[in-house]
C-alpha cells in the first residue's frame, strides 16, 4: 500500500515538474495597451484643404494608414461643381496647373465617386507617395483641374 502512495506521488512530481518547465520557457505574452492597437491600425501622414481651380471646390483630403492600406479621405466638408469626367489624381507638385496637366506629372486614382461629402479612395501599394505634393479633381475630358490640396506632412 505504501509503495502505491509513493508512486502516485511520485509521478505527481514528475508532472509538476514538466509543467514548471513549461511555464518558465515559455513566458506570457505581454500585452498590447489599447492606445497602440488603434495607432498601429490607423494613422494619419498628411492632410491638405481643397483651394478652387476652374471650379469652386473645397473641403479637407487626408492620407491615412489603416490596417496596412493607405486612403485618400474627403472630409464631409468636400464639395467641387459636377463635371463629365471628374477623377481623383495625385500630382507631383504643390499646386498643378488649371489647364494642360501632363501625364508624366499625375498618377490617376479612382473616377471621382460624388461631388460632396465624406468618400475615400485606396492608394495602389507600389505608389510612391512622397513623389507627389498635391491631390487633384481633374476632368479628363477637357484636362482641367476643378481643385487641389496640397499635402502637408
Amino acid at each position: 500500500m505504501k509503495f502505491k502512495h509513493l508512486a502516485i506521488l511520485a509521478i505527481a512530481t514528475v508532472f509538476t515538474i514538466n509543467l514548471t518547465k513549461q511555464a518558465s520557457s515559455n513566458p506570457p505574452a505581454t500585452q498590447t495597451p489599447v492606445a497602440s492597437l488603434f495607432a498601429a491600425s490607423m494613422s494619419m501622414a498628411e492632410s491638405g484643404k481643397f483651394q478652387s481651380g476652374e471650379h469652386p471646390t473645397q473641403g479637407t483630403v487626408k492620407v491615412i494608414a489603416e490596417q496596412g492600406k493607405r486612403y485618400l479621405e474627403f472630409d464631409q466638408s468636400f464639395q467641387t461643381d459636377s463635371g463629365p469626367d471628374l477623377f481623383v489624381i495625385l500630382y507631383r507638385s504643390d499646386a498643378p496647373p488649371i489647364t494642360g496637366i501632363k501625364e508624366k506629372d499625375y498618377v490617376s486614382i479612382a473616377r471621382l465617386k460624388s461631388i460632396k461629402g465624406t468618400q475615400r479612395y485606396a492608394l495602389p501599394d507600389n505608389l510612391k507617395l512622397a513623389e507627389f505634393k498635391s491631390v487633384a479633381i481633374w476632368c479628363r475630358q477637357f484636362n482641367a483641374t476643378f481643385g487641389y490640396a496640397s499635402l502637408k506632412g
